[in-house]
Formats: structure tokens, C-alpha cells, sequence
């Protein structure tokens, strides 16, 4: 979730169109990456009721802002949501800008793969994901974005 990783697929050729429950958000997601990023850390079980599944890409277009309202979740993270129906849009790592828009907001084509799953350790154990991916603890994610040059406080 946060960046772009070396060695990944190519990006999906057209656009994926989302929307909120209500439809008074849409999204349209440009140069998507064609796997999902998933998260298990407690602020995103708690905000989604289970992990954050996220797909990101080059540039999204939003409408219809008035119905959006902005939550700085954390010193590194912001999460929006739709003021009207309460649909989870997007989750921001603002130090680099990395956006995970929430997969479930959009009509996906079949096939897409889990790029990773983060926070490992902080899974519920009342769920699992069968799919094969790789595992990172937080730890780990800290140690990455830490060597990405954010300095935690």
C-alpha cells in the first residue's frame, strides 16, 4: 500500500468506473494495477468490519466531493468516506500520496491477484484468504516505509 512494486504486471488498458452504495461519489481509476492490496491492521479491520482490500493507479477522477468527508485516521493516513450512504472510498498514505481506493467500489474484471497482504500480524484469526501472496508483519511495513524516508514520531 505503499508504492508501486518492481517487477508487477501491466496496468489495466481501460478504465475501472466505481461508486459509492448511493452513487453520489463516482471514481474512475486510470492505470490500474491488476492485483489487490490487502490489509489486516486494526484502524482498517475496525474502519471495514474486515481487511481493506485496495486497488490503486496512475491518476482517478472523483465526483461529487460535496458528499465526501475526510478522516485523518493516524499522523501518516487519511480514509474518506460518502457523507450520504457511509461507503469506505479510499485510503491515503500521505506521505508519499499513495491512494488504495477500496476494490469493492468497482466492477472489476476477473483474475485479479493479491499483490500483498500487510500487517499480518494483526489479523483476526476469525477470517483467512486462501489465495497464496506475500505476508508482511507490521513491522515489517514500518521498516519499509522508514527505508521509503518517513520518519515515524
Amino acid at each position: 500500500m505503499f508504492g508501486v512494486e518492481e517487477g508487477e504486471p501491466e496496468r489495466l488498458a481501460q478504465p475501472l468506473e466505481g461508486r459509492c452504495l448511493c452513487g453520489a461519489v463516482k471514481i474512475t481509476l486510470h492505470g490500474t494495477r491488476p492485483l489487490v492490496d490487502i490489509c489486516h491492521c486494526d484502524m482498517c479491520v475496525r474502519w471495514s468490519g474486515t481487511f481493506l482490500g485496495g486497488l490503486s493507479g496512475e491518476s482517478a477522477d472523483v465526483s461529487g466531493r460535496d458528499s465526501i468527508s475526510v478522516y485523518k485516521s493516524s499522523e501518516w493516513a487519511e480514509r474518506a468516506f460518502c457523507k450520504t450512504c457511509g461507503s469506505n472510498l479510499w485510503y491515503e498514505f500521505t506521505p508519499t500520496g499513495h491512494t488504495s481506493y477500496l476494490a469493492g467500489l468497482f466492477e472489476v474484471p476477473k483474475g485479479l491477484g493479491i499483490l500483498q497482504q500487510i500487517f499480518v500480524d494483526e489479523k483476526p484469526d476469525w477470517y483467512d484468504l486462501a489465495q497464496k501472496s506475500p505476508m508482511k508483519t507490521g513491522e515489517e511495513v514500518i521498516a519499509e516505509a522508514r527505508a521509503a524516508g518517513f520518519v515515524f514520531e
